[in-house]
Order: C-alpha cells, then structure tokens, then sequence
C-alpha cells in the first residue's frame, strides 16, 4: 500500500542560518519502555536476536529506558524538534497509540504531560508554531507525535524513508504514525555536494552556519542520522540517537539486540567514539541511556 506522501528532495541548506550562531537545547522525556535484558547487547551465537527477546524471562529483570526527544533553539531559524517520542494517546492507551501487536509486546510508562506537545504548552510555545521536525530516523518511538505537528516540514534520510516504506512492525515501523499528507523531505548523504566532518564521513551542514550538522551514522536503521550541535557556548553536543543506545555502547563497543546491519552499525559508532576521542569537550546524549538520563541537564546553552 502505497504511502499518502513522497517526499520531495530538501534544499539546502534550510533558511535561517546565521554565522557564528550557536542553539539552545532542551531534552524531553517523552515516556519510558520496558526492555529485555539483552537490549543493549544482543547475545552471541545463531538466532541472537531471538534469543535475546526474553521471552522467558522474567519482567522484574528487564529494564526501564527513556525515550527522549529534543527541543532546538535557533537564534535566527527559529525553534525545532529532534524526533517526537511517542503519540500522546500512549499515555493512557497503548493499542489505540501503536496498534495491537505493540500493546502485546511493549510496556509504556508514559504520564499525562510527557507527550512533547504538552511540553511544548508547557514551555511556552504552540506546537503548530514549530516548523521543522529532524528525525534521526522513523521508528513508533521516534515519530509518534508526527500527527500533532501538520505545519512542520520533516527532513529525514532518503534511505530511512524508503526502509520505513519496505519495513513494517517487526522492524520497529508503523506506517500509520507518520503517513500523513504533510511537508516532508528527504536528504541524499551520497550527493556529491554533501561533505565530512571531524570523524564522520558523511555530515551535512543543515542552515549552512555550522549550528546543526546531520550526521549519517546508519546501522540501526538504513537511513539513521544523528546530530550535532553547537551550542551558544561553542561547545559542541552530539545526538546520538540510536547509533548508540548508551554511553557504555560507545565506550564498549555493544551491538544492541535490534540492529539492521551490524557492519554499518559499528562503523558509525566507531565514528561516534573517535569523535569523542577528538574532541573531549563535547557532550553526549545517547539514544535510551536509563543510566546517564538523570545526569542529563534540563537545558544546554
């Protein structure tokens, strides 16, 4: 079934830019899901990621990880969203939120007010008032409030758009969170304008100041992008995403249980840790750390 939009080629680099601009950022818990034990690290051996579902396992013994997302601040671009979390619906009804076979499998905890538009309210500013939304790719947690932000213009890896299409919900995609008519585009990293950055082949400069650099860090997904910014201070934080779920994912090298392309994956976060290496006053938010997240600051400037 074919989706109600195809994303046109994004043009760039977007308006807004300013030079020598910096951003504030504010991360957002948008809720919190229950994961098997070998999560962030899937089992060696043949059939890994069966056995590493947990299926017998007890769930006192799997763990709660946060799913984030996060609000941009741009001085002359104006505020935008880094993915969405999950639907707000998830709060109180997970089926009607993701479907039936997701409310078998996954255990949210989600509290009135996480859902990144109440936070949006929350924080003073009206979700129809954002225009751009970057996802770092388009799994049920990373797009669920797609539906509650119709003026924004989304940018996403070609790639991921086209694995999201071909995929479905054994591998992390639900179509109907995100096929709405809306303004989508979709970024091509192997286009010949498209440079390098630090340690990372493949980067684009979004609004062409050096504020907000995509990164393609694919493995977990096809088309994964991470981001990084440069905050008003001039340091410099790194979005992982889900390139790497946790600092120890970076730090020691973990393939986690759910993984496209394991080779592509380790490449990335071989770019992600060498990053880190080089630039040792850089930040790091990791994709669903539920050990680093109290660490995470309420704002970054």
């Amino acid at each position: 079934m074919a989706t109600a939009v195809h994303p046109r080629r994004a043009s760039l680099p977007l308006p807004g830019g300013s030079e020598g601009a910096g951003v504030a950022v504010t991360p957002m818990r948008t809720a919190e899901m229950l994961t098997q034990p070998r999560f962030f690290q899937r089992p060696s051996g043949p059939l890994a990621t069966v056995r590493g579902l947990g299926l017998l396992t007890p769930k006192s013994k799997w763990t709660w990880v946060p799913v984030p997302c996060f609000l941009v601040e741009h001085p002359t671009a104006g505020a935008f969203l880094i993915d969405t979390g999950l639907p707000p619906a998830a709060s109180h009804d997970v089926r009607a939120a993701l479907g039936r076979r997701a409310a078998m499998v996954y255990d949210i905890r989600m509290e009135d007010g996480w859902a990144v538009t109440d936070q949006l309210v929350g924080l003073g500013l009206d979700p129809l008032g954002i225009g751009l939304v970057v996802l770092t790719h388009m799994h049920q947690d990373h797009v669920g409030a797609v539906a509650q932000l119709p003026r924004a213009t989304f940018v996403v890896d070609g790639r991921e758009w086209q694995g999201a299409n071909d995929g479905g919900f054994l591998h992390g995609y639900r179509r109907a969170l995100y096929d709405y008519d809306y303004d989508w585009r979709a970024l091509d990293f192997g286009a010949e304008q498209v440079g390098s950055f630090a340690s990372f082949g493949r980067a684009i400069d979004l609004f062409a100041d050096g504020s907000v650099r995509l990164l393609s860090t694919p493995g977990h997904t096809k088309g994964h992008m991470s981001v990084l910014l440069r905050l008003h201070s001039g340091r410099e934080l790194l979005l992982t995403g889900d390139a790497a779920y946790s600092r120890a994912s970076i730090d020691e090298e973990l393939v986690p249980l759910f993984c496209d392309d394991v080779h592509r994956y380790l490449r990335s976060l071989r770019e992600i840790r060498r990053y880190l290496e080089l630039t040792p006053s850089a930040l790091a938010v990791c994709g669903h750390d539920p050990e680093c997240w109290p660490q995470v600051r309420d704002h970054y400037e």
